[in-house]
């Protein structure tokens, strides 16, 4: 069945406002024929000269807990120092947002923003891909330039986006980049490829309030700029 250009705008917008980063997972299977078929559709994403640099290692079972336990070695050990995803300072206008997406995260977690125990136990949860059937890890060549990596983010958005047709959720995570001295032993990354990021993926838990809170999105006047309308 063709679709026609009204519901395919529909269906896709639909789905552009209801993906959201899930954090908490039902404890229900995702079926290896599934996560195939969403990273086959979404390898459709367009890469410059179809260089396609991504690669995906698909992680369920013992083998997320293989990565989970490897991780939260080094993590509670503290040998590590805390990632910095961000320049020291942060200009100021993505510093408040930064600060109210977390003023809205702890919240809807019930945890004080200053207890730093409690927030180190919910980042720690980030490494067992918060309880999601499906983790996986998304790797590029390190002598790629930007412009790779901007082509591995938009085949992480359509991985996103084929995920939520189908009626599951994500949770892209940068949190398992510094990490990637302790991902490519367990993985078997090749030497020259670098740990981008992980996504769970699965079926969202309806019941858990840190799956309810949103997160605002600026008005397009203010970061477009039209020209010659």
């Amino acid at each position: 069945m063709t679709l026609s250009i009204d519901d395919t705008t529909a269906c896709l917008d639909g789905l552009l406002r209801s993906r959201g980063s899930v954090r908490a997972f039902r404890d229900e299977a995702v079926s290896r024929e599934t996560v195939l078929e969403i990273l086959r559709v979404a390898s459709r994403a367009p890469s410059n000269s179809n260089t396609q640099p991504w690669q995906v290692y698909a992680l369920a079972g013992k083998a997320i807990r293989e990565v989970e336990g490897a991780i939260t070695a080094v993590f509670d050990s503290g040998e590590l120092p805390p990632p910095h995803h961000f320049p020291t300072p942060l200009p100021e206008a993505y510093g408040a947002r930064q600060a109210d997406f977390a003023a809205r995260y702890y919240q809807a977690l019930g945890i004080d923003r200053m207890d730093a125990a409690a927030r180190a136990r919910q980042t720690r949860r980030n490494f067992g891909f918060f309880g999601a059937p499906v983790g996986l890890i998304f790797s590029i060549d390190a002598c790629l330039k930007p412009h790779s990596w901007l082509d591995l983010g938009l085949y992480l958005q359509s991985v996103m986006l084929a995920a939520r047709s189908r009626g599951l959720d994500t949770c892209p995570q940068v949190s398992f980049a510094p990490y990637h001295a302790v991902i490519a032993p367990v993985l078997g990354l090749p030497e020259g490829q670098v740990t981008v990021c992980g996504m769970s993926l699965g079926y969202r838990d309806e019941r858990a309030a840190v799956n309810g809170f949103e997160t605002p999105r600026r008005e397009v006047g203010e970061f477009v700029r039209m020209m010659g309308f």
